[in-house]
């Protein structure tokens, strides 16, 4: 990921450059020493703050799109995370996973380096809970998203059905893109690494006219690299016009549109029998491939175009739209072990054929206003949001001869049926009505309650047997909490929520499932760092999900929901930016994750898929100043203790990785060298099935190099 320079700070760092001095947050940039003729640096600085989409160093005091509101992360009583543009450019994020690794309680790549973006946020699989600019990506989150597109990344953890309608219970992550600016910048960056990857990225901005809003913004990338599996590789394309159009001081208004392509050989991970599980023949390597060379790769595409709509009116009430359209399509082929033989070297393989295309349509729609009644302080948000997604889906199950994954030979026919096993259609149509509202009471406490409703229909149609069925899900979902000023540092605080989830398809009796519920008590606290340059975080929580779909223990093949998952723990987490060049972030979770209910009683009782007891990452960054001005260097180390579940019966080891990367900044260019898995640590990333066993990442090292004006 390019390391980018800021257009409203580069006016600052120029000046400065001539004390030496490289600030890392507007506020500390005051306080630094600078010569006579550069007077101007405060005015910039103040420039900067107010814009609503940019961030200066790693922490953030700006209100957050999860909460559609105007309140501060460090003012919700709830759990949030804000990654900012900064850090990711910091650690060279590469994907989304790699930015999801500095949030408490979310894992990543527990599919391994598959092509999709997966995750699961306190212990609750949330990959389709997956937003960008507050608008749902799609039911089905197929297409890995280009995070050097994003201006920030914000992870909103526990039930948010409230706000976002049919949501995992987990939490969800929102995704803010890049907007116009109303100055003339541009950077032109290169990356190169090893595993054979060379990206090429720009960003460039302009303004339309003279003392106006009017600005765009084009943002683009093209990155192709190889993969540490023998055979895999990747080739991503990415582009995103922007358009701001100036109506006058009271209304915000961008055109947001983007183009994405995804071609790749899909990384199916190692057989479980030669890594975890010990084999006479040996280990087998983590380079190995157990798919074939020649097989279909997977071709993904996504388009977007919207908008995003702020107007304030003179009555104090303001009115905020997103909305937005998606057409996206997936098609390609992956071949995946199966059991060993007896020999304990050849290994059986199946391989899945697909195909998925589909749109979507996206709008909500609130107003807000700040009052005061009853000499309580009420901020009131009244919305009404629709969401439709339409797929369809083909897929055959193909027959591959098996491999000796000691000594493999590659080129084995791929033979597929003529028919497809499925070819169905799924659409999804929902509305919401949602209400909010802040109350400051007594100077010291805040009240903050919600309630939504939410009508959903779904229809899935087989057209392999020309049925179609059709399901109608209502329901009210609710928040409260309640936030307390201990102190002008310290807001413990309390709060519950629930969430709702429709389940697709039917049960033996072609009857619909319930839909599935989530419920969260969350207790914490936070804290601002002096200066209010940061903020700690520390909050422990009860998560319970029900009517999760489990086997029919009756009719193989067959659902009901009656299934039940609880996680519970404790999570830390700080951001903080020092004024002596110094920013810091870190992260620690615990978390008990338990199957409690399930119609197979042996998974009553076990862990969840994949969910780590322990994990944790930390990772800080150095500015020098004096006569090292404009080097920096970043250190880091992340990991996870073992994994269980209840899909597979082996435990992954736990693991740690360290992480480092150094630069330079100078007027016009930056540079930068990162090494993540410093000591190229062999690890596995989480578990599948019985069989399959996906790989973590090992050394990975890239320069980057950005030029701008």
């Amino acid at each position: 990921m390019s390391f980018r320079r800021r257009p409203l700070a580069i006016a600052a760092r120029t000046l400065v450059a001539a004390s030496f001095t490289l600030p890392v947050v507007p506020v500390m940039a005051a306080e630094e020493p600078v010569a006579d003729n550069v007077t101007s640096l405060p005015a910039v600085t103040v420039k900067a703050a107010t814009d609503p989409y940019v961030d200066v160093g790693f922490a953030t005091r700006r209100p957050a799109g999860v909460t559609k509101s105007n309140e501060a992360v460090a003012d919700t009583p709830q759990s949030i995370t804000v990654i900012t543009r900064d850090l990711m450019d910091s650690q060279q994020s590469q994907n989304l996973s790699d930015v999801l690794q500095n949030s408490a309680g979310v894992s990543t790549n527990t599919y391994g380096r598959r092509g999709w973006d997966d995750f699961i946020i306190r212990g609750q699989r949330a990959s389709e809970s997956l937003f960008a600019d507050g608008l749902l990506v799609d039911t089905n989150n197929r297409v890995a998203q280009e995070v050097f597109g994003m201006e920030r990344v914000e992870v909103f953890k526990g039930p948010a059905s409230v706000l976002f309608g049919a949501v995992q219970p987990g939490g969800l992550v929102n995704m803010v893109t890049k907007r116009p600016r109303p100055e003339l910048f541009g950077e032109l960056g290169l990356t190169v690494g090893n595993y054979g990857l060379r990206q090429v990225t720009a960003d460039v901005g302009t303004p339309l006219k003279p003392d106006s809003k009017a600005a765009f913004r084009l943002t683009a990338l093209a990155m192709d690299s190889d993969d540490p599996t023998d055979y895999v590789w990747y080739r991503n394309r990415y582009v995103a016009p922007s358009l701001t159009l100036d109506f006058g001081e009271r209304t915000d208004f961008t055109i947001l549109a983007s183009h994405n392509e995804r071609h790749y050989i899909r990384q199916q991970g190692l057989p479980v029998n030669g890594t975890l599980v010990s084999n006479i023949n040996g280990v087998v390597p983590n380079s190995r491939f157990i798919g074939e060379p020649n097989a279909t790769p997977y071709d993904g595409e996504q388009n977007r175009i919207g908008y995003a709509l702020t107007h304030r009116f003179d009555s104090g009430w303001t009115v905020n739209q997103n909305l937005r359209y998606q057409t996206s399509s997936l098609t390609g082929m992956f071949v995946t072990a199966g059991a060993m033989a007896v020999n304990s070297q050849t290994m059986a393989r199946s391989g899945t054929q697909q195909s998925f295309k589909g749109d979507s349509f996206g709008v909500d729609t609130n107003v807000q206003k700040t009052f005061a009644f009853a000499s309580h302080q009420h901020s009131l948000t009244f919305g009404i949001d629709y969401r439709h997604t339409n797929e369809d889906r083909l897929q055959k199950t193909c027959r591959v001869g098996a491999l000796n994954v000691y000594n493999p030979v590659y080129g084995a026919a791929i033979n597929c049926p003529g028919n497809f096993s499925t070819d169905s259609n799924d659409t999804l149509n929902a509305i919401g009505l949602y209400a909010r509202d802040q109350v400051r009471v007594a100077d010291r406490w805040t009240l903050t309650g919600g309630l939504r409703y939410e009508s959903a229909r779904t229809a899935s149609r087989n057209h392999l047997t020309n049925s179609r069925v059709d399901t109608d899900d209502n329901a009210v979902s609710g928040s409260a909490a309640v936030m307390y000023d201990l102190t002008h540092w310290a807001r413990p605080y309390v709060s519950f929520a629930t969430s709702f989830l429709p389940n697709a398809g039917t049960d033996v009796s072609g009857n619909s499932f319930k839909p599935e519920k989530g419920r969260q008590y969350e207790v914490g606290v936070k804290f601002d760092t002096p200066g209010k340059a940061g903020l700690v975080t520390l909050a422990a929580f009860d998560l319970t999900r029900r009517n999760v779909l489990s086997s029919d223990p009756i009719n193989t093949g067959f659902s009901v929901a009656v299934g039940e998952q609880r996680s519970r723990g404790f999570e830390f987490e700080v951001m903080q930016d020092f004024g002596n060049g110094i920013s810091v972030t870190g992260a620690y979770a615990y978390i008990a994750s338990e199957v409690t209910d399930d119609t197979t009683a042996a998974n009553v009782g076990k862990s969840l898929n994949a969910v780590p007891r322990h994990s944790f990452s930390v990772w800080s960054q150095y500015r020098f100043r004096g006569a090292l001005a404009g080097w920096f260097v970043g250190a880091g180390v992340r990991g996870e203790s073992a994994k269980r579940g209840y899909s597979f019966n082996y435990t992954v080891p736990g693991y740690a990785v360290a992480d480092l990367g150094f630069g330079y900044t100078a007027r016009h260019w930056r540079a930068a060298f990162n090494v993540k898995n410093v000591f190229d640590k062999a690890y596995y990333a989480g578990g599948l099935n019985n069989n399959v066993l996906p790989v973590g990442n090992p050394r990975v090292a890239m320069l980057n190099v950005v030029l701008n004006y």
